[in-house]
């Protein structure tokens, strides 16, 4: 029987998602297997496919070389810097972001508690891993090419955004930065407050420039606080990080 045509599937209505990306699958049961969390097995045993990770694994690989690859072509700067572009562009994180914006989030297959959910850390690691998931079966089926215009349009397209918000560095290190950059201030942070039982602390962490308490964040640990304050330190003070030279490659430039 053709998986497209089991009615747990049918439901999912996966002709939608190629309609969408402009792929059709030649194996339509790799489609669906990456969006079958290992939670859904458990409660269908019978599932007529496995769970995701193996795929996920493929797609991990796959989505780091060909960004990796195209950042190596299109730029000349340090390998240090291409680094960390590829990181902004590859965590999960940013994979989640683009997973919702995709709108891939109702093709999961999620046991009953997992699909209670929604809006969490966990289901954005789950929606990061389908896109790794779901990259791996695009890339089995349809090949490298396919793959690299699937990755282009969805993630390589992402870096402009990424290199005008300074996104390649954590939130903290681009607000230091910035603030000795413009101001000649180094920020520090205190722990405002802790609540919560002792293995379950929320901290209430402010970063301050001298004296004055410039934004307020709150984490699981102090170091989460920490980077929540960071985050809307920047946006309180429209700081973007510290700037950078983006140096194109052009035809026959050297590869160093």
């Amino acid at each position: 029987m053709d998986i497209l045509e089991l009615e747990e599937v049918k439901a999912k209505n996966f002709p939608l998602l190629e309609k969408k990306f402009g792929i059709k699958f030649n194996h339509p049961e790799f489609l669906v297997q990456a969006f079958v969390h290992r939670s859904y097995l458990n409660e269908h045993h019978d599932f007529a496919v496995g769970q995701n990770e193996r795929l996920e694994f493929l797609g991990d690989a796959v989505v780091e070389l060909i960004v990796t690859e195209y950042l190596f072509h299109e730029f000349g700067n340090s390998e240090g810097e291409l680094t960390n572009w590829r990181a902004a562009l590859v965590n999960a994180k940013m994979l989640a972001s683009i997973a919702y914006e995709m709108g891939i989030e109702p093709f999961l297959f999620l046991s009953h508690g997992e699909a209670k959910d929604g809006g969490t850390k966990a289901r954005d690691y789950i929606m990061a891993n389908a896109f790794e998931s779901l990259t791996g079966a695009i890339y089995i089926d349809q090949g490298y090419e396919v793959t690299k215009q699937f990755l282009t349009t969805w993630v390589i397209s992402k870096l402009p955004f990424v290199l005008e918000n300074g996104l390649y560095m954590d939130a903290k290190s681009r607000f230091q930065e910035s603030a000795q950059e413009l101001l000649g201030i180094t920020p520090n942070y205190r722990v405002l407050e802790e609540t919560g039982p002792d293995h379950s602390k929320i901290f209430k962490v402010g970063v301050f420039l001298e004296k004055e308490l410039i934004a307020e964040g709150n984490g699981s640990s102090k170091q989460e606080a920490q980077t929540d304050a960071a985050e809307v330190a920047l946006k309180i003070k429209g700081w973007k990080g510290p700037k950078i030279e983006i140096i194109k490659r052009k035809p026959g430039d050297p590869i160093q």
